[in-house]
């Protein structure tokens, strides 16, 4: 497919979704990759006034090399000097410590497992960007995300993206009624080959640049040097569920349900899994086998809820549901809910569901929202 088409295609979901008139003007959150770039690119493309927004989320140790926002920024010049647009720098770093990395280190001391891109997203990329954007004018914000945006009924609904192995709504599902009405997802119906594509044949220098990994904040240093710098070792017992001890650990927070790696067990027989985790006698429960029965969760119960439509899916009607970002949607109903929590039973038992994560629910390709894992 040529590049005009392919722009048409993705330009189809801005407007027929958001009803956004060209010349309106949209401030791109732009994070120096192929995404963010080709978004800017076709917005500027389609006629809208465009503005780059590079963001410092974090600045502890930004000349270790773990977290190269030097050299991002330096691409996002590049990208904005090509497509001819202006870019203006940010930072958010207090408010991502104070909203963001807080919770992230209360998770881990409480024997959870946080996913920091969930309220990154919610509290910084559609909170604080959104309101520094509109109070540049804006009309709307847009990102690189793999989601699409629309509005029916008088409701703005957070969908899928067309590329079904890069689709992030699973990380967006905090979003509000307020958010998504500002919000454009370019890259709506592109896949990340034709992405690519379009940087390439614009003469994008970031067309073939790699995919950055994990958060910003970690980098690629190993997690536990990272965690060991603002949470204290504490050192226990690893134990089958009959109380046998079959090893040692340094921290509960360095290990996650289903975690096979790093574990350090010998012996005969099936991998060694995390199954669970003792607080009050700071000891980590494992297993062997990958579908040992402690490892398969029928249901759960999630807190801290958010739904996009603002009201709760219906009880006992069957929606789709993962605890997981790569994992396949699993049937499900939500058999009890209120303004505090709720209850979701799955069709099949659910590998490794992790306290900490999110249950996000769907009705086939529109995200209804979702909940913490309790």
């Amino acid at each position: 497919m040529s590049t005009e088409n392919l722009a048409a295609r993705a330009m189809s979901a801005v407007n027929g979704s958001q009803a956004a008139r060209s010349g309106a003007k949209v401030v791109i959150g732009m994070s120096g990759g192929v995404d963010s770039a080709v978004s800017a690119l076709l917005l500027k493309q389609q006629g809208f006034e465009v503005l780059g927004l590079f963001m410092k989320n974090w600045e502890d140790d930004d000349d270790d090399g773990y977290c190269p926002a030097k050299q991002d920024f330096f691409d996002v010049l590049a990208v904005a000097e090509k497509i001819g647009i202006e870019v203006e720098g940010v930072n958010f770093a207090k408010e991502y410590k104070e909203r963001v990395f807080s919770l992230f280190l209360q998770e881990y001391q409480a024997g959870r497992t946080p996913n920091p891109d969930v309220l990154c997203n919610s509290e910084i990329k559609f909170k604080a960007f959104l309101d520094h954007a509109l109070a540049l004018g804006a009309d709307y914000i847009a990102t690189g995300h793999y989601a699409g945006v629309r509005e029916r009924h008088g409701k703005f609904e957070l969908l899928k993206a067309e590329d079904g192995t890069k689709d992030q709504s699973y990380f967006l599902y905090r979003l509000n009624q307020h958010q998504l009405s500002k919000t454009i997802f370019p890259l709506a119906n592109l896949y990340k080959r034709e992405v690519r594509k379009i940087a390439e044949d614009a003469g994008l220098a970031v067309a073939k640049k790699k995919d950055s990994t994990g958060i910003c904040f970690i980098g690629e240093r190993p997690f536990r040097e990272f965690l060991n710098r603002y949470l204290p070792k504490e050192p226990g017992d690893m134990e089958t569920p009959e109380g046998k001890v079959v090893g040692r650990h340094e921290g509960l927070m360095y290990h996650t349900i289903g975690q096979r790696q790093g574990l350090g067990i010998g012996g005969q027989g099936e991998p060694w899994y995390v199954a669970g985790k003792d607080l009050a006698r700071n000891v980590l429960i494992v297993v062997q086998g990958h579908d040992h029965p402690l490892l398969l969760k029928e249901r759960l119960s999630a807190q801290d809820l958010s739904w996009i439509a603002g009201e709760a899916p219906h009880p006992n009607w069957v929606y789709a549901a993962k605890t997981r970002y790569r994992q396949a949607d699993a049937p499900c109903v939500v058999t009890r809910v209120d303004a505090a929590s709720c209850d979701i039973e799955f069709a099949q038992p659910q590998w490794a569901v992790t306290p900490g994560q999110s249950v996000v629910v769907y009705d086939s390709n529109v995200c209804l929202g979702g909940g913490i894992i309790a």
